[in-house]
């Protein structure tokens, strides 16, 4: 039965949602139902439809105690509300229920497994918040937590171990149908460890191993684990806090990590190789993954960033928005990413020009700003629901260009920019000029070696969001945008003249 706690959640989400009009809302990317939404959960697919859950706060546009909101699709891009799953309603997680997944039990029955928050005094008489993971199972609209929860509670973590840092937990099923649970936890050295538990039931579990160590190597805390095998290696992705900077590669803050290595399933033995961002843009976290019916192995990040998340106007009705769903694979020993094929179903008016020359503008400056929007306008090239696909290259190389600009959610005040440096094999966003009022983070550069004099980019664009593919998915680059939508201008520039072919869908 329903708590009293869940009932008002569902019911104030249920008369609210009706205040916010449909069209100031992403499009084909999942925003909350009503106030606050951060981490994916519970990704999964269960009687004909995909489900998605998310960390959510119905009453507020802020962070506050957390519930599982609840959406479905059988596209991952076109959302139906539900009511919400889960309240934070018992001693256990009277304080938040935080992420988890979510898994079909051989009974038909589709579990939740979750964090639940208690805040209570330590030893050291400070009040500290204590972690443990939870299950409720259910129809797909309504779940009931499990009598004897917790289910791995913290006499199960080894010595060291933390016991109030405990969350975020993975499950899946092997072959010989146990099942596998992959929780972050904080090790004695004070940065992350993934603890690996098993269980023949989901309800019983016992510790297997220490999975993944970060021995302070990628952050501190790693938040937000997901493992999965593709192309006969192992994938391990998670969401560290705290990162520094090594080069281009990791960003300062909340970040995103890949690890590609061997994994030895038989010993639940995984073995490093690889190691990158998942993400080199701004906006993108606590990223999970689903295996679909047909066998792609898709991935949603929440696409926002912890940084920036105080930044906005809580009086707005939502905050927060999913990822694009991205295709994963493995090439060059990379994880690559491209938009989920169903994109390609919403295209209509397709504008495409080729071989068209962007003419050198004399005024473009060599600094890391363009404080000037205007540019090189193409008639058609222009939206703020789109999937662009741009190939750019000099006119002639020996006269190679230092930097070509796209400025997109443009106007003659305000827009966003990508930023081409084939000769120092850079690229960068740049959303100083969006409309934001707050000194937040607003510029990000990868290091991409272009593989030709010939530079491929995709770039997909909601009404609040834009994620840029280059060299066919090896890097991703993405961020939100508060931009109104009214600007939907898209212009080119460049130092040096060069050439371009475009092709252009509007997304409906």
């Amino acid at each position: 039965m329903s708590s009293q706690t869940l009932r008002e959640a569902r019911k104030y989400e249920e008369v609210y949602e009706k205040l916010i009009p449909e069209e100031n809302r992403p499009k084909f990317h999942l925003s909350p139902r009503v106030g606050w939404m951060n981490d994916p959960n519970g990704l999964s697919y269960y009687e004909g439809k995909y489900h998605l859950f998310y960390q959510y706060h119905p009453y507020d546009a802020h962070w506050g105690p957390m519930h599982w909101g609840h959406a479905t699709s059988t596209d991952l891009l076109h959302w139906e509300f539900l009511p919400v799953a889960l309240a934070p309603d018992e001693f256990y997680d009277k304080d938040g229920v935080f992420s988890g997944s979510a898994i079909t039990l051989e009974d038909g029955r589709h579990l939740l497994i979750y964090t639940g928050v208690m805040k209570r005094t330590a030893e050291n008489g400070q009040m500290k918040e204590f972690q443990t993971q939870c299950i409720a199972v259910g129809d797909g609209l309504d779940y009931e937590k499990y009598e004897n929860n917790p289910v791995i509670n913290s006499d199960l973590i080894p010595d060291g171990s933390s016991k109030t840092d405990f969350r975020d937990p993975k499950i899946w099923k092997k072959e010989d149908g146990s099942y596998r649970c992959l929780v972050a936890n904080r090790a004695p050295d004070g940065s992350g460890h993934l603890l690996l538990f098993k269980s023949a039931d989901c309800i019983h579990w016992e510790f297997e191993k220490i999975f993944a160590k970060n021995e302070r190597r990628y952050g501190l805390m790693w938040e937000c684990p997901d493992f999965f095998e593709l192309e006969g290696k192992g994938v391990l992705l998670t969401s560290p806090q705290d990162m520094l900077p090594e080069g281009f590669e990791f960003h300062n803050g909340n970040g995103n990590l890949c690890i590609i290595g061997d994994f030895d399933s038989a010993t639940d033995t995984f073995t490093e190789e690889n190691v990158q961002a998942v993400d080199y843009g701004i906006d993108f976290y606590a990223m999970q993954t689903i295996l679909t019916e047909d066998g792609r192995r898709v991935m949603i990040g929440w696409m926002q960033n912890w940084d920036t998340t105080g930044a906005h106007d809580g009086s707005e009705p939502w905050f927060g928005q999913m990822s694009l769903p991205r295709e994963l694979s493995i090439r060059d020993g990379r994880l690559c990413q491209w938009p989920i094929k169903e994109v390609e179903d919403m295209r209509s008016n397709k504008v495409e020009y080729r071989n068209y020359d962007i003419t050198a503008t004399k005024n473009i400056k060599d600094s890391d700003s363009e404080s000037v929007a205007g540019g090189v306008s193409l008639e058609g090239i222009n939206g703020r629901c789109l999937d662009l696909e741009l190939e750019v290259k000099p006119k002639d190389i020996q006269a190679m260009y230092d930097r070509f600009v796209i400025s997109i959610a443009a106007d003659d005040k305000y827009h966003t920019d990508i930023v081409l440096r084939p000769k120092e094999n850079i690229a960068k966003i740049d959303r100083k000029f969006s409309g934001s009022r707050r000194a937040i983070v607003h510029q990000r550069r990868a290091h991409i070696p272009w593989k030709s004099e010939t530079i491929k980019l995709r770039i997909v664009m909601d009404r609040y969001s834009m994620e840029v593919f280059f060299e066919d998915g090896m890097y991703v680059m993405t961020a939100s945008l508060p931009t109104d939508v009214s600007c939907d201008g898209i212009y080119f520039n460049t130092n040096e003249d060069a050439v371009i072919n475009i092709t252009k869908y509007d997304l409906n």
